[in-house]
């Protein structure tokens, strides 16, 4: 476990591992991401996390407060590994009512000079019954930690689906994974969906809210819905839109998803720029702290996290801005495993 690993072994992945990985299949960088959840989805599952500043969120006991972030593992490939290396719950997803291969490749770019990468997959998964038969078959119930930390499972929609469709779709996957689930979470912010961040404008958005929050809080303990954010949402909108997800029941708020801005990319990755697609890692920090700081201080409702933590240090800004909880990609998948130790050790 990351716990019982000293700082030169948490080293080595950096130093050593990350090389090798960055060029293995020819450098590119979805086909190695595939390998790496494949080959983490025979580690065995442990039925601790490691503790570390444990919290109370939304009625749910976390271990520490960092999380996978939807992306990592869309399908729960490698669920049973994410508590191994420190990380206190992990949001699977994003899943859809359908399975859908998403958009066409290449579609994931890495922006070495800048530790950031640019993504357009367009939620490609199994869907959400394929999910639900993954998690059954790990003996994963909703609050029983089989995997040793909860589970958030994230939630979009279909490509297929029209926009007007949006909302039989989500409840398609809210029907499939109410009882896997420790909390929901409804992505309405990728920007590799079309259309799909329109539902956050405040007149579709509490339409579908009401409708998910419904069918999630059917039985004696209500499913706890946050909702995933955009950090270009324009001032007039974020203020309606946080209106809406207070008044509708929702249990928080995850702020950010990846941003249409190319400001951050440093000169050697501008040819990214006219690349489509969401942008994360280094580039987002400050724009994805101002996000949570900003939210944090219009509700009450808890927010998680993530967006550009790249160091122990841009994760301890991001609690003191007011997050609850953090959750990793980008950043894990540049610093691997010593960042989850060190974020760990700075939020003790």
């Amino acid at each position: 476990m990351t716990s019982l690993l000293t700082r030169a072994e948490l080293g080595v992945y950096q130093r050593l591992l990350r090389p090798v990985l960055f060029r293995w299949g020819g450098g590119d960088p979805e086909r190695i991401h595939e390998a790496m959840i494949s080959w983490l989805g025979h580690v065995p599952a442990t039925r601790s996390a490691e503790v570390a500043a444990p919290v109370t969120v939304a009625g749910i006991e976390f271990p520490n407060r960092v999380g996978v972030a939807a992306g990592l593992d869309k399908d729960g490939v490698a669920a049973a590994a994410w508590a191994r290396f420190g990380f206190g719950f992990a949001e699977l997803g994003t899943v859809t009512g359908q399975a859908q291969p998403g958009n066409p490749a290449p579609r994931m770019f890495r922006a070495r000079a800048s530790r950031g990468i640019v993504n357009r997959m367009g939620f490609n998964n199994h869907g959400a019954e394929a999910l639900a038969d993954r998690l059954l078959k790990l003996g994963v119930q909703r609050g029983n930690r089989r995997l040793g930390i909860p589970l958030g499972i994230s939630i979009g929609k279909t490509k297929a689906v029209a926009l007007l469709d949006a909302a039989s779709d989500y409840l398609a996957s809210v029907d499939a994974l109410r009882d896997y689930a420790d909390y929901l979470a409804v992505n309405i912010s990728s920007p590799n969906t079309p259309g799909l961040r329109t539902l956050q404008h405040a007149s579709q958005l509490e339409q579908l809210l009401a409708c998910i929050i419904e069918s999630a809080s059917q039985g004696p303990d209500p499913l706890p819905v946050f909702v995933k954010l955009a950090p270009d949402l324009e001032p007039g909108t974020w203020a309606e839109t946080l209106a809406v997800i207070r008044d509708s029941g929702a249990a928080g708020i995850i702020a950010t998803n990846t941003t249409l801005s190319r400001e951050g990319l440093a000169a050697g990755d501008q040819h990214l720029a006219a690349e489509a697609g969401g942008l994360s890692g280094a580039p987002l920090t400050g724009r994805a702290l101002a996000f949570v700081e900003q939210t944090a201080a219009a509700t009450q409702l808890p927010v998680i996290g993530v967006g550009g933590i790249m160091s122990p240090r841009d994760g301890r800004r991001m609690i003191d801005a007011g997050a609850a909880l953090l959750q990793l990609y980008t950043g894990f998948i540049y610093a691997g495993p010593a960042l989850v130790r060190g974020l760990n050790e700075i939020l003790r």
